[in-house]
């Protein structure tokens, strides 16, 4: 599976970027996977424990705490940023990552001025917006992991509570990656039957969804990363995986339809703004499908996530 010539930097040592450093090594999502953190000490000891590992993988593992160890990178994923203190709001991260990403994106694309970059770091959709102005690379090539990790959430809920595989759900979550994120259940599916028409599993007496069940499953997965958070301190696993997944569709050219976050320009009437929809994902980056169907309380409900993300770009100045 893995390419002889695909290299992926994943910049951040902290739990999410090892995380996907780990996920990716294991799936084998590149030939090459190096890790990059200004924390000497600690990005050695992580690439260490990673490289004691390559044994039992296909892919090699490097890095270090110079920006060299980016150089000739296929894909970039940028998880590096402070973490959500306590009492703190988003914005204010919002203003301390940017600057990281001041710091960071120009050495980046110097060593690696043909890669795609993809945004974990959070608020992610603020971010995308802030690694396009920086970089100044078309819109295509810097774009956020978005709506990956929440759409999986909600194929797993509606998976377990429908008792089919995750595989046969139909379902997105669009817009911010964040409060304001919401289901697409107009034309949510499981197989090829619409969701609130789904009758049930005959054999396990397992009841049809009702559109307030639906809701509350909404809000669960919009939540859920407090609760994981509340629980063990951070979200780490399912994002890594999430986002090694995103990076075996640039590298493998998949032309995979995945909800990333990208800046728009003109879709719906939505101009300069990072927001997920299902997008193809492939070796030139990612656009978003602009025919996605939606209902117009949907669509309404992406204009207002629109809007929060604007006030937050807003705000950064």
């Amino acid at each position: 599976m893995g390419n002889s010539r695909t290299k992926l930097t994943v910049v951040g040592a902290g739990s999410v970027g090892v995380s996907l450093a780990y996920a990716a090594l294991i799936r084998e999502s590149a030939a090459e996977v190096a890790l990059y953190d200004i924390a000497a000490e600690k990005v050695e000891a992580e690439v260490l424990d990673l490289a004691h590992g390559t044994q039992f993988t296909a892919s090699s593992v490097t890095g270090g705490s110079d920006a060299s160890v980016a150089a000739g990178s296929d894909v970039v994923v940028v998880t590096a940023g402070a973490k959500q203190q306590p009492g703190q709001s988003r914005m204010e991260l919002a203003a301390t990552n940017a600057a990281i990403l001041e710091r960071l994106l120009p050495v980046l694309v110097e060593q690696a001025p043909d890669a795609v970059y993809v945004i974990v770091t959070n608020p992610a959709d603020v971010m995308t917006v802030v690694a396009g102005r920086i970089t100044g690379l078309p819109a295509n090539r810097v774009f956020g992991s978005g709506t990956v990790l929440d759409t999986s959430r909600l194929r797993w809920r509606l998976a377990e509570r429908a008792g089919v595989s995750t595989a046969s759900v139909h379902a997105d979550i669009v817009g911010e990656h964040g409060d304001t994120e919401f289901p697409l259940w107009s034309n949510a599916r499981i197989g090829p039957v619409p969701i609130l028409e789904w009758r049930g599993d005959p054999r396990r007496g397992l009841e049809p969804f009702s559109a307030g069940e639906l809701d509350r499953i909404a809000a669960e997965v919009r939540d859920a990363a407090y609760a994981v958070i509340r629980g063990k301190g951070a979200t780490n696993l399912a994002i890594g995986v999430s986002g090694a997944r995103i990076v075996e569709a640039v590298l493998r050219d998949e032309h995979a339809v995945l909800p990333v976050s990208t800046v728009l320009a003109g879709v719906r009437g939505i101009d300069g703004v990072a927001l997920s929809l299902p997008s193809i994902v492939d070796a030139s980056g990612a656009v978003p499908l602009a025919e996605t169907p939606m209902s117009g309380e949907e669509e309404a409900r992406l204009l207002a996530s629109a809007d929060a993300i604007r006030a937050a770009v807003d705000a950064l100045g």
